[in-house]
């Protein structure tokens, strides 16, 4: 068994009985695995989160899905939460290569395998998660559904400024400032240094406090904006799973009208491709529709559940 790790139950708001074990990938990386167990659980969901996040971050989630039966299984990646911190600068979100994640996925699973975990699995994927939750698919990952939520398989942003990330980004990995912020970021958590008033995650107040509680509570959990390096190997991973075919995996996705971080056009295009597959685009939705409204996260994974139970 994999030795324990911290688990902050204090700030998960979560089920019962939750817990934490570090993993080694097989790179030789320490990453963080959390699960919430359900006796006589009819599956386990796979939780792939985004950049910056961390497992306590899906407590919410994972009540939603235990109440319904499933086993809930999350990580940190490599780079973020309690994981290894891969740059000096600790507060900047940093990759070697974004295939590296599937290392961290492959320990995963061969940790959910070790746990005794129930089949079938089933994944939730959200934003960054989402990118390296195609990836996985595309790779063989072997889940009976899955869930997209804001996936990033496009980043928000103007053509020019497109063109300006390609090139700096590109010109970094050359000249060997690729530990460098990308411009216009901070190594400052956002819920830290935005205001409730403008943000571009949630609608909901409560929720948006309770974040930045959350990294006031465990400042280790924290990370800011990421680095050019980071930002390079993501470009270069979303334009090339753009031109692979969709994995015939039952795939629902969600997509909020408000979204202004990844890019709504990608998502509409991959799952107007996708055999099977169903785009759920939510009026009103920010970037975090598993954490907004209370109404628009009931609405939303009672969606997800029922699309798990239907493969199970």
């Amino acid at each position: 068994m994999s030795p324990a790790a911290p688990f902050f139950d204090d700030i998960a708001n979560g089920p019962a009985h939750g817990a934490a074990h570090w993993l080694t990938t097989g790179d030789n990386r320490r990453i963080r695995a959390g699960h919430w167990p359900v006796d006589n659980a009819r599956g386990t969901v796979l939780i792939f989160p985004g950049r910056t996040e961390y497992i306590e971050k899906y407590g919410i989630t994972a009540q939603a899905l235990t109440s319904a039966g499933y086993a809930t299984l999350a990580v940190d990646w490599r780079g973020q939460g309690l994981a290894d911190r891969l740059i000096a600068d600790t507060d900047l979100g940093h990759i070697g290569d974004f295939a590296d994640y599937q290392q961290d996925v492959q320990a995963l699973l061969a940790h959910a395998a070790d746990l005794g975990l129930p089949r079938p699995w089933f994944m939730i994927a959200h934003s960054m998660g989402g990118c390296i939750g195609l990836r996985s698919l595309t790779n063989g990952l072997d889940v009976a559904a899955v869930m997209f939520s804001a996936p990033m398989w496009g980043i928000q942003m103007p053509r020019a400024t497109r063109s300006f990330a390609w090139g700096l980004s590109t010109l970094s990995l050359t000249l060997k400032f690729d530990e460098k912020v990308v411009p216009g970021q901070s190594a400052t958590s956002y819920p830290l240094q935005q205001p409730f008033a403008g943000n571009m995650l949630t609608n909901d107040p409560e929720i948006y406090a309770a974040l930045g509680g959350q990294i006031k509570a465990h400042p280790e959990l924290g990370l800011g904006g990421p680095t050019l390096r980071w930002l390079n190997k993501s470009l270069q991973e979303m334009r090339a799973l753009a031109r692979l075919p969709s994995p015939a995996t039952p795939c629902i996705t969600f997509l909020g009208s408000k979204e202004s971080i990844v890019d709504p056009a990608a998502i509409r295009t991959r799952m107007a491709r996708w055999p099977g597959g169903v785009l759920h685009e939510i009026k009103g939705g920010q970037h975090e529709m598993l954490m907004d409204t209370p109404e628009m996260r009931d609405s939303v994974t009672t969606k997800i559940i029922a699309h798990f139970d239907a493969h199970h």
